[in-house]
């Protein structure tokens, strides 16, 4: 493998001119530039990249940590994520946190102990792990969930106009017992799509919390169908509780649209192919993901700037899950 002295040697010049020139160096000769990189280009020459982040105190690596690498939603926001990240010049360490406050946790204190040059985070809920992100020096971004107790830059959608006003497309329909299935309290996306929901309805709530996985939607939507006060739509807050929803419908006989409308917050890349499609918010996913990564640059460069809070529209898609 070839030395930063071989290199210097090929080019003609000192190896602290290599490196230099590696290091992007405006003050370096145009002539000795091009013998450079002509010389590391002939030669193969990787810089040690190890060595490199010791000097400058952090990696080129930026840590995302998502709340459930199973959630659909996350494919195109990592994306948009990780194309832009290249384009700065950075790569991207995904970290599922699987919904669980402790790992969370853990993936936090590792991109610090790594010096990750930054971090996004979509998260779980965890006070304790906001609290170290926030103490740190790390630059950190919160995307789909807003960081709780703290003030980082942050990118979302309106979910709680989406949650409004998918519940007001189901009362257009003609359903008036309308429930909601949303997350656990405290998960700023659970909380601000049942607010949401409430808002647009003229009766009480029906409200069942649960975890944002499909089972969650299964077991909640099954005990709304047991209940005296039974709804004859629903609402649900995220789209692996929606298939759980949907799945417990087709299990108890219950007909969609007839018997029960729904809608589900996200887009779900298979909606218009089960029957009935299903009614959906969907979220600008690639959008945020870029956004996010945008703003994550950005603070990197100027980490004193005032932080930003950018919200993105939700868009209501119906179909035929909600058409009475």
């Amino acid at each position: 493998m070839a030395t930063i002295y071989d290199v210097a040697r090929e080019a003609g010049v000192s190896a602290a001119t290599v490196s230099r020139v590696l290091n992007g160096a405006r003050t370096v000769d145009p002539a000795m530039v091009a013998r450079v990189l002509t010389a590391v280009r002939e030669l193969g020459y990787r810089p040690n990249a190890v060595a490199r982040n010791l000097r400058r105190s952090r990696t080129t690596l930026w840590a995302v940590i998502i709340s459930d690498i199973g959630n659909p939603f996350f494919t195109a926001t990592v994306r948009g994520i990780e194309d832009v990240a290249q384009q700065a010049g950075y790569s991207v360490v995904l970290c599922n946190s699987d919904e669980d406050p402790a790992k969370e946790e853990t993936y936090v204190a590792a991109a610090l102990s790594e010096q990750m040059a930054g971090v996004i985070i979509s998260s779980s809920g965890s006070v304790k792990a906001a609290k170290t992100l926030l103490e740190s020096p790390v630059p950190v971004v919160a995307i789909d969930r807003e960081l709780p107790r703290g003030e980082v830059d942050t990118v979302v959608v309106d979910n709680e106009a989406g949650a409004r006003t998918a519940t007001e497309h189901l009362l257009t329909a003609g359903y008036r017992r309308i429930a909601c299935i949303t997350g656990p309290e405290g998960v700023s996306t659970a909380d601000l799509r049942l607010r949401g929901y409430a808002g647009a309805l003229p009766s009480e709530p029906l409200v069942v919390r649960t975890d944002f996985r499909e089972q969650g939607g299964y077991d909640a939507m099954s005990s709304l169908l047991s209940s005296s006060d039974r709804p004859d739509a629903v609402f649900v807050a995220n789209n692996l509780m929606a298939v759980g929803a949907l799945r417990c419908l087709a299990d108890r006989g219950v007909d969609v649209p007839g018997e029960m409308g729904l809608v589900g917050f996200d887009e779900i890349p298979w909606a218009d192919l089960v029957r009935p499609t299903l009614t959906t918010v969907a979220q600008p996913t690639y959008e945020l993901g870029r956004m996010a990564a945008r703003l994550l640059v950005d603070r990197i460069a100027t980490p004193a700037a005032k932080p930003a809070k950018v919200v993105l529209p939700a868009e209501l898609r119906p179909r035929q899950s909600s058409a009475r």
